[in-house]
């Protein structure tokens, strides 16, 4: 059993009673007992959720601290036996001092106390009326229910394997947070106690805030704010609950719930760590922290022998959700169209010479060609789009490639290339009836030399129409397809291609709409085998390599994750379940694995073409391997699965 790195977090969101510090705690351990029977190992609460927020000068009572303090005694040995770390928030005294303070709590233990750092004195906010900062506090343990226990901002935890540290509400707002301390000095989950009042638009910009925050500091963040329970005299706390992880978005409370709320995902600690050590500017900041080293405390809590997931887990992780799909969409038309109307201007180019078979990817590089020489302001006359009839060619991919062209008005050539192959097979003393992979990628190199020799006749460059997925598999014919001048698709993914087709779809005229959705729905395949019996398309790629969604899911966690083939296997199960059986899943991975590293030499020499996403496989910027490394580690791991 393997967790793969995964935590299992929560953020509680207790009903209380402001100054009923029994009742609140007795709230706190249905919470805590619900999180461990969830397989939560750390469960945060609100900011003095022992007490409530808005006890106001309450806080000046003796009677209110000790209250607290017998409270969480009590809550510790209720507690003591679940296998759960829980952080509460509750007022500390520390000799003349109050401290606003978060507790880490696990199996009776008081593992350290972290105080509050920036205290709000503002508008509604008067803290410091009541406590002292971490910052003006000189002291560095308190005796907290019989126990001597460590107290300051410089604690981290270790527990089931992650590293946290944990800060308390205004600390997040402020323009250099604690917890961004706390991410270089090691942490890689930031727990924030907090009991922010409600205000029209601001849980919109604490979404952005906590999502930064988890970018910047590669981390995840996981917070929790007072809820109903909290005074209403002049304020109204709605319950907040937010985990994000590098960024993006895990899980969330329902808002203004008169309910007692847990939300739970996981954190995935492998991943962050991953990022860190890929990201060198992250290390750099690391290294020249100018802070003491902060003391991490082991809570004693084991890793989880194994997580269930509930997070989500995306089948298409290069295409966007929701409404940010159009925009992406959007965008990463702009950047190739960019590009290649640079590399038009820098060139003096005026023509653009492109293969057009009908198929997506090829659709998608003319569209590119089109938005560009719009840019330019150069005449849609200059794209000279070749269609080149072969012995595979079907008469749906034909049709649609012409009245493509003409729809868009540019030029069309059309060159048949079955009467040199049939030459070439000749001179090479090749039987024209064997189709084996001679007979295959003799049509392909015949294919990219008629457009090389075409964009010398014209003055012009040829258009690479290959996508990311192909490059990984290695789908190309070396000094065939393989080739070009400028691959406008190099990093565009084949889920993503279909996509972006569907979208452009969306845009155009009746006609067009129509003619790019039959093209998104052909089946994909290059066409260098003939045809069925029907005229159909008897060569169809995913029945070959496998469907293009395992291998663009395989890609993104290998590459932009960096994860074993263990743990893709497992989050390919999770995320395709239903839809593929293990057994499948397995098949198709092993096959990645192979042809990833056999087909390296085909990426070596690849065009120029602009990075869209957050992967690309170029050799002169963000993949570097040699094209002889061994595969026996990933395919071994694969195959014992």
């Amino acid at each position: 059993m393997q967790n793969y790195g995964f935590i299992k977090v929560a953020a509680a969101i207790p009903a209380l009673k402001v100054a009923a510090c029994a009742y609140n705690a007795q709230e706190m351990e249905k919470l805590i007992r619900q999180a461990a029977g969830a397989g939560v190992r750390v469960v945060v609460f609100p900011e003095l959720s022992l007490t409530g927020y808005t006890c106001g000068d309450l806080f000046l009572q003796p009677a209110l601290i000790r209250a607290a303090e017998a409270a969480l005694a009590d809550l510790l040995q209720r507690t003591a036996a679940e296998d759960v770390v829980f952080i509460a928030g509750c007022p500390v005294a520390a000799g003349s001092a109050l401290l606003n303070a978060a507790v880490v709590c696990y199996q009776g233990k008081i593992c350290g106390v972290v105080p509050k750092t920036c205290l709000p004195n503002y508008k509604e906010f008067y803290e410091k009326r009541w406590f002292v900062s971490a910052e003006d506090w000189q002291g560095g343990e308190v005796t907290l229910c019989g126990q001597c226990v460590r107290a300051g901002a410089d604690l981290l935890f270790q527990a089931s394997g992650a590293v946290f540290g944990v800060e308390v509400c205004e600390d997040l707002w402020s323009c250099i947070p604690p917890s961004s301390q706390a991410a270089l000095q090691g942490a890689e989950i930031i727990f924030n106690l907090s009991a922010s009042d409600s205000l029209a638009g601001k849980s919109r910009y604490l979404r952005s805030l906590v999502a930064q925050q988890s970018a910047r500091g590669l981390c995840a963040y996981v917070y929790t704010s007072g809820g109903f329970g909290e005074s209403s005299t002049d304020l109204t706390f709605g319950g907040n609950a937010l985990i994000y992880e590098d960024g993006a978005f895990l899980a969330e409370a329902r808002r203004y719930s008169l309910e007692p709320q847990l939300i739970v995902s996981e954190v995935d600690v492998e991943a962050l760590r991953t990022e860190r050590r890929a990201n060198t500017t992250f290390a750099t900041d690391s290294a020249h922290a100018t802070l003491e080293p902060y003391e991490v405390v082991d809570c004693g809590q084991a890793p989880a022998a194994e997580v269930a997931l509930t997070r989500p887990v995306s089948c298409t992780p290069f295409i966007a959700q929701g409404a940010q799909l159009d925009e992406n969409c959007q965008e990463v038309l702009e950047i190739q169209s960019l590009g290649l109307a640079k590399r038009l201007a820098h060139t003096g180019a005026k023509k653009a010479v492109i293969g057009v078979s009908g198929g997506l990817d090829s659709t998608l590089a003319l569209l590119v060609c089109v938005r560009a020489f719009d840019k330019l302001g150069l005449s849609r006359s200059g794209i000279i789009g070749v269609t080149m009839p072969g012995f595979g060619t079907t008469g749906r991919t034909y049709q649609n490639a012409l009245a493509l062209m003409n729809a868009l008005k540019i030029t069309v050539r059309e060159i048949s290339i079955k009467e040199a192959c049939l030459q070439h097979f000749k001179d090479i003393s090749h039987p024209a009836d064997t189709h084996d992979i001679t007979y295959e990628n003799a049509q392909a190199r015949e294919r990219t030399q008629v457009l090389m020799d075409v964009a010398n006749q014209t003055g012009g460059l040829v258009i690479g129409t290959g996508d990311l997925s192909e490059l990984a598999l290695g789908w190309a014919t070396y000094n065939g397809d393989q080739m070009s001048m400028y691959g406008v698709n190099a990093s565009v993914p084949k889920t993503l291609v279909k996509h972006l087709v569907k979208w452009v779809a969306a845009q155009e005229e009746e006609s067009v709409r129509k003619l790019l959705l039959d093209i998104a729905d052909t089946p994909i395949s290059p066409e260098l085998l003939p045809a069925d019996s029907a005229g159909k398309i008897s060569q169809k790629t995913e029945d070959l390599v496998g469907p293009y969604e395992l291998h663009d899911f395989y890609l993104y966690h290998f590459l932009r994750r960096g994860f074993s083939p263990a743990k893709i296997y497992f989050l390919a199960c999770y995320a395709f379940r239903g839809e593929y059986t293990p057994e499948v899943i397995k098949k198709w991975l092993v096959t990645f694995i192979r042809r990833f590293f056999a087909q390296q030499f085909k990426r070596s020499c690849m065009p120029d073409g602009p990075k869209v996403g957050s992967v690309s496989l170029s050799p002169r910027g963000d993949w570097r391997m040699p094209s002889d490394a061994c595969s026996q580690v990933w395919l071994q791991e694969a195959e014992n699965l």
